[in-house]
Protein backbone atom coordinates (compact mmCIF):
# COMPACT_ATOMS: atom_id res chain seq x y z
CA UNK A 1 0.00 0.00 0.00
CA UNK A 2 2.86 2.23 0.60
CA UNK A 3 4.51 1.55 -2.11
CA UNK A 4 2.05 2.59 -4.24
CA UNK A 5 0.80 5.57 -2.59
CA UNK A 6 4.39 6.75 -3.13
CA UNK A 7 4.36 6.11 -6.82
CA UNK A 8 0.64 7.46 -6.91
CA UNK A 9 2.25 10.87 -5.21
CA UNK A 10 5.30 10.71 -7.60
CA UNK A 11 3.25 10.81 -10.85
CA UNK A 12 1.15 13.73 -9.46
CA UNK A 13 4.27 15.62 -8.61
CA UNK A 14 5.59 15.18 -12.21
CA UNK A 15 2.34 15.85 -13.79
CA UNK A 16 2.39 18.96 -11.82
CA UNK A 17 6.00 19.84 -12.71
CA UNK A 18 5.14 19.32 -16.77
CA UNK A 19 2.39 21.68 -16.34
CA UNK A 20 4.20 24.34 -14.62
CA UNK A 21 7.18 23.89 -17.56
CA UNK A 22 4.38 24.21 -19.93
CA UNK A 23 2.87 27.43 -18.93
CA UNK A 24 5.88 28.84 -18.19
CA UNK A 25 7.26 28.81 -21.58
CA UNK A 26 5.28 30.15 -24.48
CA UNK A 27 3.78 28.94 -27.53
CA UNK A 28 6.39 30.48 -29.77
CA UNK A 29 9.59 31.50 -28.62
CA UNK A 30 10.17 35.20 -29.29
CA UNK A 31 11.52 35.53 -32.87
CA UNK A 32 11.72 38.09 -35.71
CA UNK A 33 10.71 35.74 -38.30
CA UNK A 34 7.68 36.96 -40.16
CA UNK A 35 4.89 34.96 -39.92
CA UNK A 36 2.16 34.61 -42.89
CA UNK A 37 -1.29 34.68 -41.44
CA UNK A 38 -3.59 33.08 -44.40
CA UNK A 39 -7.51 33.74 -43.86
CA UNK A 40 -9.93 31.74 -46.47
CA UNK A 41 -13.16 32.80 -47.87
CA UNK A 42 -16.40 31.21 -47.86
CA UNK A 43 -17.09 27.58 -49.51
CA UNK A 44 -13.71 27.11 -48.51
CA UNK A 45 -11.29 26.22 -45.51
CA UNK A 46 -7.70 26.79 -44.66
CA UNK A 47 -6.76 23.94 -47.13
CA UNK A 48 -7.39 26.32 -50.07
CA UNK A 49 -3.64 27.76 -49.36
CA UNK A 50 -1.72 24.31 -49.77
CA UNK A 51 -0.36 25.16 -52.87
CA UNK A 52 1.11 28.61 -51.63
CA UNK A 53 2.09 27.63 -47.93
CA UNK A 54 4.86 25.29 -49.13
CA UNK A 55 6.01 28.31 -51.59
CA UNK A 56 5.89 30.55 -48.82
CA UNK A 57 7.63 28.04 -46.61
CA UNK A 58 10.61 27.50 -49.16
CA UNK A 59 11.74 30.95 -48.23
CA UNK A 60 11.75 30.84 -44.33
CA UNK A 61 8.78 32.30 -43.28
CA UNK A 62 6.46 31.31 -40.40
CA UNK A 63 2.57 30.25 -42.13
CA UNK A 64 -0.10 29.47 -40.22
CA UNK A 65 -3.87 29.26 -42.08
CA UNK A 66 -6.29 30.22 -39.89
CA UNK A 67 -9.45 28.11 -39.68
CA UNK A 68 -12.72 30.60 -39.69
CA UNK A 69 -15.55 29.71 -38.63
CA UNK A 70 -17.80 31.44 -41.38
CA UNK A 71 -20.48 32.18 -38.49
CA UNK A 72 -20.47 36.20 -38.29
CA UNK A 73 -17.47 38.40 -39.43
CA UNK A 74 -17.15 39.22 -35.52
CA UNK A 75 -16.44 35.27 -35.08
CA UNK A 76 -13.94 34.94 -37.81
CA UNK A 77 -12.29 38.02 -37.10
CA UNK A 78 -12.06 36.78 -33.29
CA UNK A 79 -10.97 33.71 -34.74
CA UNK A 80 -8.30 35.13 -36.28
CA UNK A 81 -7.38 37.66 -33.84
CA UNK A 82 -6.86 34.77 -31.67
CA UNK A 83 -3.74 33.38 -34.37
CA UNK A 84 -2.54 36.79 -34.37
CA UNK A 85 -1.75 37.09 -30.76
CA UNK A 86 0.04 33.55 -30.59
CA UNK A 87 2.50 35.30 -33.05
CA UNK A 88 6.35 37.09 -31.89
CA UNK A 89 7.25 38.58 -34.99
CA UNK A 90 5.71 40.65 -37.69
CA UNK A 91 2.76 39.74 -39.49
CA UNK A 92 1.68 39.55 -43.32
CA UNK A 93 -1.98 38.79 -43.27
CA UNK A 94 -3.51 37.95 -45.94
CA UNK A 95 -7.63 36.99 -47.32
CA UNK A 96 -8.91 35.38 -50.07
CA UNK A 97 -12.93 36.82 -50.96
CA UNK A 98 -14.38 37.06 -47.55
CA UNK A 99 -11.41 36.87 -45.64
CA UNK A 100 -10.97 40.50 -47.15
CA UNK A 101 -13.29 41.60 -44.98
CA UNK A 102 -11.92 40.04 -42.01
CA UNK A 103 -8.20 41.03 -42.73
CA UNK A 104 -9.72 44.51 -42.95
CA UNK A 105 -11.10 44.04 -39.43
CA UNK A 106 -8.22 42.19 -37.62
CA UNK A 107 -5.59 43.95 -39.73
CA UNK A 108 -5.27 46.96 -37.10
CA UNK A 109 -3.49 44.53 -34.50
CA UNK A 110 0.09 46.04 -33.97
CA UNK A 111 2.04 42.69 -35.24
CA UNK A 112 0.57 43.35 -38.72
CA UNK A 113 2.90 45.15 -40.96
CA UNK A 114 1.07 44.32 -44.25
CA UNK A 115 -1.92 42.98 -46.00
CA UNK A 116 -2.62 41.24 -48.84
CA UNK A 117 -6.01 41.10 -50.64
CA UNK A 118 -6.66 37.79 -52.83
CA UNK A 119 -9.66 38.39 -55.19
CA UNK A 120 -10.84 39.75 -51.87
CA UNK A 121 -13.54 42.00 -50.55
CA UNK A 122 -11.88 45.11 -49.20
CA UNK A 123 -14.40 47.11 -47.41
CA UNK A 124 -14.20 50.71 -46.10
CA UNK A 125 -15.09 52.00 -42.15
CA UNK A 126 -18.88 51.23 -41.81
CA UNK A 127 -19.42 48.57 -44.95
CA UNK A 128 -20.31 45.07 -45.31
CA UNK A 129 -19.78 42.64 -48.12
CA UNK A 130 -23.31 42.59 -49.19
CA UNK A 131 -22.72 46.59 -49.78
CA UNK A 132 -19.56 46.32 -52.52
CA UNK A 133 -20.59 46.44 -55.87
CA UNK A 134 -24.09 47.64 -55.75
CA UNK A 135 -23.56 49.99 -58.86
CA UNK A 136 -21.99 46.62 -60.98
CA UNK A 137 -24.29 43.95 -62.82
CA UNK A 138 -23.96 41.04 -60.58
CA UNK A 139 -21.21 38.17 -60.74
CA UNK A 140 -22.82 35.01 -62.45
CA UNK A 141 -21.55 33.28 -59.56
CA UNK A 142 -24.16 34.49 -57.60
CA UNK A 143 -26.62 32.61 -59.42
CA UNK A 144 -24.74 29.68 -58.09
CA UNK A 145 -25.48 30.37 -54.36
CA UNK A 146 -28.71 28.91 -52.92
CA UNK A 147 -30.06 28.69 -48.97
CA UNK A 148 -29.68 26.41 -47.14
CA UNK A 149 -30.43 24.86 -43.32
CA UNK A 150 -29.85 27.50 -40.45
CA UNK A 151 -29.40 30.29 -42.81
CA UNK A 152 -25.93 29.53 -44.08
CA UNK A 153 -24.99 29.29 -48.06
CA UNK A 154 -23.83 26.62 -50.17
CA UNK A 155 -22.39 27.06 -53.50
CA UNK A 156 -24.21 24.03 -56.03
CA UNK A 157 -21.63 21.58 -57.27
CA UNK A 158 -22.10 23.15 -60.99
CA UNK A 159 -21.32 26.62 -59.48
CA UNK A 160 -18.13 24.98 -57.92
CA UNK A 161 -17.00 24.32 -61.17
CA UNK A 162 -18.31 27.09 -63.52
CA UNK A 163 -17.98 29.80 -61.23
CA UNK A 164 -16.04 29.14 -57.94
CA UNK A 165 -13.14 27.21 -59.81
CA UNK A 166 -13.07 27.51 -63.42
CA UNK A 167 -9.75 26.73 -64.07
CA UNK A 168 -9.17 23.81 -61.98
CA UNK A 169 -9.79 20.34 -63.34
CA UNK A 170 -12.96 18.45 -62.25
CA UNK A 171 -11.64 15.94 -59.85
CA UNK A 172 -10.47 18.99 -57.94
CA UNK A 173 -13.67 20.61 -57.99
CA UNK A 174 -15.39 18.07 -57.36
CA UNK A 175 -13.75 17.43 -54.09
CA UNK A 176 -14.05 21.54 -53.75
CA UNK A 177 -17.89 21.22 -53.58
CA UNK A 178 -17.99 18.18 -51.16
CA UNK A 179 -15.85 19.45 -48.77
CA UNK A 180 -17.10 23.18 -49.13
CA UNK A 181 -17.73 25.44 -45.69
CA UNK A 182 -20.78 27.45 -45.70
CA UNK A 183 -20.74 31.28 -45.37
CA UNK A 184 -24.21 32.76 -42.79
CA UNK A 185 -25.87 35.03 -44.76
CA UNK A 186 -26.39 37.24 -41.79
CA UNK A 187 -22.19 37.87 -42.19
CA UNK A 188 -22.64 39.50 -45.38
CA UNK A 189 -25.12 41.90 -43.72
CA UNK A 190 -22.19 42.84 -40.63
CA UNK A 191 -20.52 45.58 -41.63
CA UNK A 192 -16.42 46.62 -40.39
CA UNK A 193 -15.46 49.41 -37.99
CA UNK A 194 -12.17 50.06 -39.05
CA UNK A 195 -10.44 49.86 -41.77
CA UNK A 196 -6.60 48.55 -41.61
CA UNK A 197 -5.43 49.14 -44.91
CA UNK A 198 -5.95 53.14 -44.22
CA UNK A 199 -2.51 52.63 -42.17
CA UNK A 200 -1.30 49.18 -43.54
CA UNK A 201 0.62 48.58 -46.79
CA UNK A 202 -1.32 46.76 -48.65
CA UNK A 203 -1.21 44.39 -51.85
CA UNK A 204 -4.01 43.40 -54.35
CA UNK A 205 -4.05 40.37 -56.65
CA UNK A 206 -7.30 41.08 -59.15
CA UNK A 207 -8.57 37.57 -60.60
CA UNK A 208 -9.14 38.68 -63.97
CA UNK A 209 -11.71 36.08 -64.93
CA UNK A 210 -13.51 36.12 -61.43
CA UNK A 211 -17.03 35.06 -61.66
CA UNK A 212 -18.12 35.42 -57.80
CA UNK A 213 -16.78 39.09 -57.16
CA UNK A 214 -16.66 41.17 -60.23
CA UNK A 215 -13.32 42.03 -61.68
CA UNK A 216 -14.09 45.58 -62.01
CA UNK A 217 -14.87 45.82 -58.21
CA UNK A 218 -11.76 44.25 -57.22
CA UNK A 219 -10.02 47.05 -59.26
CA UNK A 220 -11.79 49.55 -58.11
CA UNK A 221 -11.46 48.59 -54.57
CA UNK A 222 -7.56 47.53 -55.08
CA UNK A 223 -7.07 51.19 -56.32
CA UNK A 224 -9.65 53.01 -53.42
CA UNK A 225 -6.75 51.55 -51.03
CA UNK A 226 -4.25 52.29 -52.76
CA UNK A 227 -3.05 49.05 -53.41
CA UNK A 228 0.25 47.16 -54.97
CA UNK A 229 -1.38 45.37 -57.96
CA UNK A 230 -0.99 42.27 -59.40
CA UNK A 231 -3.81 41.34 -62.11
CA UNK A 232 -4.09 37.43 -62.89
CA UNK A 233 -6.19 35.37 -65.69
CA UNK A 234 -7.48 33.28 -63.08
CA UNK A 235 -10.53 32.13 -61.39
CA UNK A 236 -11.82 33.21 -57.81
CA UNK A 237 -9.69 31.00 -56.52
CA UNK A 238 -6.37 31.86 -57.84
CA UNK A 239 -3.95 30.46 -55.17
CA UNK A 240 -5.16 27.28 -56.55
CA UNK A 241 -4.56 28.14 -59.87
CA UNK A 242 -1.60 30.32 -59.95
CA UNK A 243 0.11 29.67 -56.48
CA UNK A 244 2.98 31.02 -57.62
CA UNK A 245 2.03 34.09 -58.54
CA UNK A 246 -0.04 34.65 -55.67
CA UNK A 247 2.93 33.01 -53.43
CA UNK A 248 5.31 35.96 -55.06
CA UNK A 249 3.07 39.19 -54.41
CA UNK A 250 2.66 37.92 -50.62
CA UNK A 251 6.63 37.40 -50.71
CA UNK A 252 6.82 41.19 -51.89
CA UNK A 253 4.98 42.29 -48.90
CA UNK A 254 6.81 40.67 -46.47
CA UNK A 255 10.11 41.56 -48.33
CA UNK A 256 8.93 45.35 -48.12
CA UNK A 257 7.98 45.01 -44.54
CA UNK A 258 11.71 44.60 -43.42
CA UNK A 259 12.98 47.15 -46.51
CA UNK A 260 14.45 43.83 -48.74
CA UNK A 261 13.70 43.42 -51.93
CA UNK A 262 11.73 40.88 -54.08
CA UNK A 263 11.23 39.85 -57.60
CA UNK A 264 7.92 41.57 -58.60
CA UNK A 265 4.90 39.08 -59.11
CA UNK A 266 4.28 37.78 -62.41
CA UNK A 267 1.00 38.82 -63.64
CA UNK A 268 -0.81 40.04 -66.88
CA UNK A 269 -0.09 43.74 -65.20
CA UNK A 270 3.23 44.41 -63.46
CA UNK A 271 2.25 45.39 -59.82
CA UNK A 272 2.07 49.32 -59.10
CA UNK A 273 1.55 51.57 -56.22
Amino acid sequence: MRSGFVTRSRAVAAAFALVSMVTAVPVHAATTTKTVVLVHGAWADGSSWEKVIPLLLAKGLRVVAVQIPLTSLADDVAATKRVLDDQTGPVILVGHSWGGMVITQAGDDPKVAALVYVAAFAPDEGQAAADLGKDLPPPPGQASVHPGAGGFLWLTPEGVAKDFASDLPATQTKVMAATQKPISAKALEEKVSTAAWKTKPSWFVVAEKDRMIQPDLERAMAKEIKASTTTLPTSHVAMLSHPKEVAAVILRAAASASGQSAPAAQGRTPPTQ
